[in-house]
């Protein structure tokens, strides 16, 4: 059965933002990477809605979301998600981010964890896991915005036709780049202290990642991993950074398995 997404716009933090939600069952707070929660496919947010109510916002700036000025670091948009999960009155919520999305969860969660339960993160930025001269991030102002995808899907079906696409929906991506960069750009995608604070997080995490990712290896995954006591780590076998698109179903049965036993274990 396949559950619907539905479109809104809310207000929050003195920024309108669009919004995909649907579904039913405990919250899940979904922080998309790159370019927005649906850019490649929105299968693995419906397949999450099966057993969640998904909440499943544009970053500010990014898409039709609007960014106010004062909004330059991640640690401004960590921030304005402790005051979204504030609007939506969120109470033992799942955290989930991906890619871009999963350094905002972890940098939220350092903060404060009030309202969520488990952190799910699938193939997060933002740590520094290598020295000085080490790339632990693939940089992706080396090749053209047109080869992104390239670098993001080893699924190359899912790559998108941008011919294709509305006028409405390209301005979107574009805009959704430009906002990236302005938050991610110096130093490059991650937060140098963010290693230092990763033990602040109490909550059961999983991390996800796919075999083949080209964007942040598994190793560097693992090293994410080992910050946070009690963490757990699963490859998906054939898949690249954006393992929860690629492989929607498995990534939700992982994520279905790590939340019944943690509340298991809980209870």
């Amino acid at each position: 059965m396949t559950h619907k997404l539905n479109t809104t716009e809310i207000a929050v933090a003195g920024a309108k933002i669009k919004v995909l939600e649907g579904g039913q069952g405990p919250d899940l707070l979904f922080l998309h990477g790159a370019e927005g929660p649906d850019t490649y496919s929105s299968v693995y947010l419906e397949e999450l809605a099966k057993n969640f109510r998904v909440i499943a916002p544009w970053h500010p700036g990014f898409g039709h979301s609007e960014r106010p000025k004062s909004f330059t670091k991640v640690d401004d948009l960590a921030y304005f998600y402790l005051d979204l999960a504030d609007h939506y009155g969120l109470k033992d919520a799942v955290l989930a981010g991906a890619s871009f999305g999963g350094w905002i969860a972890l940098e939220t969660a350092v903060r404060s964890a009030a309202r969520f339960s488990q952190l799910v993160l699938s193939a997060p930025f933002g740590f520094k896991a290598g020295g000085r001269e080490t790339r632990d991030i693939f940089d992706l102002y080396l090749v053209g915005p047109a080869e992104w995808p390239e670098y993001f899907l080893a699924d190359k079906s899912l790559l998108p036709d941008y011919p294709k696409r509305s006028a409405d929906e390209l301005m979107g991506i574009a805009r959704s780049r430009e906002a990236m960069t302005l938050y991610g750009w110096q130093p490059y995608m991650h937060n140098p202290v963010l290693g230092r604070w990763l033990h602040r997080i109490k909550l059961p995490t999983l991390f996800v990642w796919g075999d083949k990712d080209r964007m942040v290896s598994p190793d560097y995954g693992r090293a994410y991993a080992a910050r946070i006591p009690g963490s757990r780590f699963e490859l998906i076998t054939g898949a690249g950074h954006l393992a929860h698109v690629e492989q929607p179903a498995k990534f939700r049965d992982l994520v279905l398995d790590f939340v019944g036993n943690k509340k298991s274990a809980a209870a």
